[in-house]
């Protein structure tokens, strides 16, 4: 098998060094702040099986770059608000080179630095899906 020319660990930490990190304790303390977005870029089955931030923002990895994007048909309204927007995905790795591309765009976002799994560690609430 013919080597990478980067692997995906690399490009993690590329964009680690450059993009927003928030530390779990930080990020359970921003859940009821009005004036955070919590996006949760991790695929819908692992939100059904492991349960999701209160009030997060559910955003498909594949569709950010079109969704925060005013110009494109799939923009979503959420992105054009005045608030700080905090990603995350299950370990930090996806959410990383999510935020790295979006400040690419010009988008001002930050991602959540130990994704869900750092969350649930540190006892962050989660709700699940049948929750009521």
């Amino acid at each position: 098998m013919k080597p990478l020319k980067t692997t995906a660990a690399e490009m993690v930490a590329k964009a680690r060094a450059r993009i927003d990190e928030v530390e779990t304790a930080d990020g359970i303390a921003m859940v009821d702040d009005p004036n955070v977005v919590i996006v949760d870029i991790r695929d819908v089955r692992e939100r059904q099986r492991s349960g999701y931030i209160p009030g997060s923002l559910h955003a498909p990895r594949g569709m950010i770059e079109f969704w925060v994007d005013p110009e494109s048909p799939y923009f979503k309204e959420v992105f054009g608000q005045d608030k700080r927007f905090v990603f995350h995905c299950a370990s930090g790795w996806r959410s990383a080179l999510t935020v790295a591309t979006l400040q690419d765009m010009g988008f001002d976002a930050a991602h959540l630095k130990d994704g869900f799994s750092g969350w649930q560690s540190a006892g962050g609430p989660v709700e699940k899906p049948d929750d009521s």
